[in-house]
């Protein structure tokens, strides 16, 4: 699944319930007067250093995510297995802080038991991406949207493509450096990574607005500008504990997650309220909106938005507000308009099974769901630190950092279960636009309450 790199393609989710938050608070660096400091994110958490190697088989082989990693004809594979632990202790974060009970291998898992997905080596689980072999090192490139399909002529500067384009693609990529392949495709708008390319990074946080007290995400206004997957998974988790989230769509292009199975998008949409607006014609609406939120999430280009004067600098922010900015590869220069779904953004940070000479998928298109859990968490970091924050993360990022992990051996003796579909998929959720008289009676209360 990609991050939202169109404008307002929607995700978020709705009111439940909330506790006290922890009291762990992040470091703040001396310079945080400044209105344009930075804050260090909190802390990682331990990784598999602190756990038992065969308890992190174990669990890896529970999860479902060894059925979904290596080769189709070959045996699951372990050497991944400290990634769940690391997003084990994200989500042991997020209940200290809200007292809710997260099911993390469900989470990275779910949608694969849902699609009836299986591990399928050098292609994604899903079957939109796959790892090619290059001159010199591995690329990935994924063909999810029919524009992206009807781009491989370009691509391979040929007149006609084979209904099945992966030989053509995998042909010509042998024959060029992982590195020009990967530019190439980016100049013609696909998704596209060379393998390990990106860095691992923590959340960049800077000032943007002003700080108000430590609060707890319940009660809280989150407007969600995302779609597909990693975006309206935090909004789901934010809203699991207590928030009220206001699902953005254009009605012209909504979240691409409702053209596929309903059961995922329920998953991740229900219960949220669903408001239809068009970036340019119903700009003054949204600009309402976003003045009234406490909790921004986006996961369009940021130009998209700040080209509107809809940016985190140009709408007056209430004091603590939250704005949080998933993209990709990076919010600057030209990273900022690479397009990223969750399986080519997790090659790009080198998140793959598999020995160095023959890299295998891990999981399913990992790097949405890991960074959804870990925007949650940077969210609700941000709240116990007074807010007032534009928040950054890359899905390339988040999985080079998993990436960094220590690998576990490949092989075990534990079986690999299949995932398991999710229990907790709860309400229908709406149609585009179908609570947005109750999202303005709730925008009008809150301008009028200020």
């Amino acid at each position: 699944m990609r991050s939202a790199t169109d404008p307002m393609t929607g995700g978020t989710g709705g009111p439940t319930r909330g506790r006290a938050p922890g009291d762990a608070q992040p470091r703040v660096r001396s310079g945080d007067s400044d209105p344009n400091a930075e804050r260090d994110a909190a802390a990682c958490p331990p990784g598999n250093d602190t756990v038992d190697p065969v308890e992190a088989a174990a669990l890896w082989a529970s999860s479902g995510l060894a059925w979904l990693t290596g080769t189709p004809d070959g045996t699951p594979e372990f050497s991944r297995a400290p990634v769940l632990t690391r997003a084990l202790e994200v989500g042991r974060r997020i209940t200290t802080t809200t007292g809710v009970a997260i099911d993390v291998p469900n989470l990275l898992a779910g949608r694969a038991a849902l699609l009836g997905l299986r591990r399928r080596g050098d292609m994604s689980a899903g079957g939109a991406t796959a790892l090619s072999a290059a001159l010199e090192g591995w690329c990935a490139l994924t063909l999810s949207r029919a524009v992206d399909v009807e781009t491989v002529p370009a691509l391979l500067e040929s007149d006609a493509v084979e209904s099945d384009p992966w030989p053509a693609i995998r042909e010509w990529a042998a024959r060029r450096p992982a590195e020009e392949i990967t530019e190439r495709a980016r100049l013609l708008g696909l998704p596209a990574a060379t393998l390990g390319e990106t860095a691992p990074a923590a959340p960049r946080i800077r000032r943007a607005g002003q700080r108000g007290p430590a609060r707890e995400v319940a009660g809280c206004l989150v407007v969600d500008l995302t779609s597909m997957w990693a975006g309206p998974l935090c909004a789901r988790l934010l809203a699991e504990a207590g928030a009220t989230v206001v699902k953005v769509e254009s009605p012209r292009r909504p979240d691409g997650t409702r053209g596929g199975a309903p059961a995922f998008f329920d998953w991740m949409n229900g219960g949220k309220l669903c408001w239809a607006a068009d970036l340019d014609a119903d700009a003054d609406s949204l600009r309402a909106l976003l003045t009234v939120a406490d909790i921004v999430l986006e996961g369009s280009r940021p130009a998209a938005l700040e080209r509107r004067g809809l940016g985190p600098h140009d709408i007056p922010a209430r004091p603590g507000r939250v704005w949080l900015r998933i993209t990709g590869h990076g919010a600057d220069g030209p990273a900022a308009d690479h397009v990223a779904f969750g399986d080519d953004a997790a090659v790009s940070g080198g998140l793959v099974g598999g020995a160095p000479r023959r890299p295998v998928f891990c999981g399913d298109a990992i790097a949405d769901p890991l960074t959804g859990l870990e925007a949650a968490a940077a969210v609700l970091d941000s709240l116990r630190c007074g807010g007032g924050e534009l928040v950054e993360l890359s899905m390339a990022a988040v999985a080079a950092t998993y990436a960094a992990l220590p690998r576990a051996p490949r092989d075990s003796t534990f079986p690999a279960l299949a995932p398991a579909r999710p229990t907790d998929i709860g309400p229908r959720a709406g149609a585009v636009g179908a609570d947005t008289d109750i999202v303005r009676r709730l925008v009008a209360d809150r301008l009028a309450a200020c």
